[in-house]
């Protein structure tokens, strides 16, 4: 390899990273909601907590640490939607940056 190939090399493997982080950053945004006067972020964390929450109502804390009245399944279901609607998209873009590499 020449000095002009391991450069071109090195620059396309930066984009890619930085292609790859952008693209998180992305998805991590299309992750917030609102719901109850709160907002949310869907995720293993709140779908977890949600699950371990007892009764059909609680008071928990939002992103910016706000007390919130929820209906449990109410945002569960919400929050699932969001995750794997957004996860699904971010696979696809994901793949098509990859095949470009």
């Amino acid at each position: 390899m020449n000095t002009d190939q391991i450069i071109s090399h090195a620059r396309a493997r930066f984009d890619h990273a930085q292609a790859k982080q952008v693209l998180k950053e992305k998805y991590q945004a299309k992750m917030l909601f609102a719901y109850a006067g709160g907002m949310w972020r869907a995720g293993p964390e709140l779908l977890t907590m949600l699950l371990c929450v007892p009764g059909t109502e609680s008071v928990i804390l939002d992103l910016y640490n706000n007390p919130v009245k929820i209906i449990n399944t109410e945002l569960f279901n919400l929050a699932q939607q969001r995750w794997q609607e957004q996860m699904n998209s971010w696979l696809v873009e994901h793949e098509e940056l990859s095949k470009k590499r």
